[in-house]
């Protein structure tokens, strides 16, 4: 049985995936609602994270280094519903092994943790539309501003209310 940890401000969403986990009869499920509580349990090797992007104000990107010298686990997973390429890159280079974005399959997310990939027929991309190849741009003028909206904006030349208008907005549908 692998030993997994759940780390998500969303408690009814942290019930019902444990549980569900649990029910395969393949991993042991603990919960957390924040990193600080995660990594106030004993130092131990665990099977997999699944780590949500965002933590009321607090960025999960920042943690994962903590959690990987903490738990040194096999797979380490975000979890978001605002992915970009430039969140995925720099997950992956603070020691991400996978990126999910919400809502996930719950069989995919077991294949991830289970090390089967879901499909050898992987589609090929379909083309960006502008709104993502945009989105995409806010998101790394963004990240390179260290998530200082102020100064995206002025990089962007764009007013700071236009900015926040944009990034309220969900991010552009991949269909």
């Amino acid at each position: 049985m692998h030993n997994l940890i759940l780390i998500d401000d969303d408690n009814a969403f942290l019930t019902v995936l444990q549980r569900r986990l649990q029910q395969t009869g393949f991993f042991s499920v603990s919960t957390y609602t924040n990193v600080n509580d995660a990594l106030a349990e004993p130092k131990s090797t665990t099977h997999g994270i699944l780590l949500d992007m965002m933590l009321g104000s607090e960025s999960g990107l920042d943690s994962i280094v903590a959690l990987n010298n903490h738990y040194q686990p096999t797979h380490l997973i975000m979890l978001t519903g605002y992915a970009s390429i430039a969140t995925t890159v720099e997950a992956m280079r603070r020691g991400a092994t996978d990126y999910i974005t919400k809502p996930v399959g719950f069989q995919e997310l077991v294949q991830r943790f289970q090390d089967v990939s879901p499909s050898k027929n992987v589609p090929l991309a379909k083309p960006m539309t502008p709104a993502q190849v945009e989105w995409e741009h806010i998101q790394r003028v963004l990240l390179s501003h260290h998530g200082n909206v102020s100064a995206t904006a002025e990089a962007l030349g764009m007013h700071r209310r236009s900015l926040q208008r944009k990034l309220q907005k969900f991010s552009p549908s991949k269909n």
